[in-house]
């Protein structure tokens, strides 16, 4: 099977592993962002992937209309959470057409990085009620000791294999800052922007660490050779280096904002 021409879609060939191995959200994330929202909110969700954070929205009473680009992740959120209040168009957020002024929320779980910069903000400000929320989830890797130097250590697997990180070094903890912080603060149509932030770890074993990793964009764009090469390397590292369990230090953001 060749490679997706648009990256977004590269999630489409991974929906099961996708979907068994992606984390959830706090559950005190939701119950901040729903003191936010009146009851029953009409809530419109970018990116939804298979639910990980829908079932949180359906949960508390909201209806979603949930924009997913990949064909294949929309169906499996569809057979994930039949529900009456759930409508899931395949499409993508920039382009596709919702009626001007009708949303509550804006809401994006670990997707918003998808969105240019510019539509970030001018879909939110058409699509939104005055005084609407966007409301926008990061799950960031921080730098902590909570990984028993396991990141580090296997900088060199990712670099043998071509895949040696080149941004910026993790944060701390403290420090962890979400980038949509710094477009909402500087678009006059927003106000009261607000970041809350959630410790949220998650612990893998090797396998589903290998599981993980094969949900990556960046992972699915490699070949097929080099991707499994890669992925039998880490497995194995490990195994044999951290007892079969390593632990992912996360900070989970919330960060908020106010049509005016």
């Amino acid at each position: 099977m060749g490679l997706p021409d648009d990256i977004r879609l590269s999630f489409n060939e991974v929906v099961e592993i996708y979907d068994r191995v992606r984390p959830s959200y706090p559950a005190s994330l939701f119950d901040s962002l729903f003191e936010m929202l009146p009851a029953e909110p009409e809530i419109v969700e970018v990116g939804p992937g298979t639910g990980q954070a829908t079932k949180d929205l359906l949960a508390r009473g909201a209806s979603v209309h949930a924009i997913e680009i990949g064909p294949a992740m929309a169906a499996k959120l569809r057979s994930n959470l039949p529900s009456s209040h759930l409508r899931v168009t395949v499409d993508d957020f920039e382009m596709t057409s919702i009626t001007p002024g009708t949303a509550d929320a804006v809401f994006s779980a670990t997707a918003y990085h998808w969105i240019s910069r510019s539509s970030q903000t001018d879909r939110p400000a058409a699509i939104l009620r005055p005084g609407g929320i966007v409301a926008i989830v990061d799950l960031i890797q921080i730098d902590s000791p909570d990984d028993e130097g396991f990141f580090a250590a296997s900088q060199s697997i990712y670099q043998r294999h071509g895949q040696g990180h080149t941004g910026p070094a993790a944060p701390s903890r403290e420090n962890a800052e979400p980038a949509i912080r710094e477009v909402l603060e500087a678009d006059r149509r927003f106000c009261g922007v607000a970041i809350r932030r959630y410790d949220w770890n998650q612990s893998y074993n090797a396998a589903d660490y290998r599981r993980l990793m094969l949900s990556y964009s960046g992972t699915q764009m490699m070949d097929e050779s080099d991707r499994q090469a890669l992925l039998a390397d880490m497995e194995t590292f490990i195994c044999s280096d951290f007892g079969g369990v390593v632990t992912r230090p996360l900070v989970v953001t919330l960060t908020t904002a106010v049509l005016t």
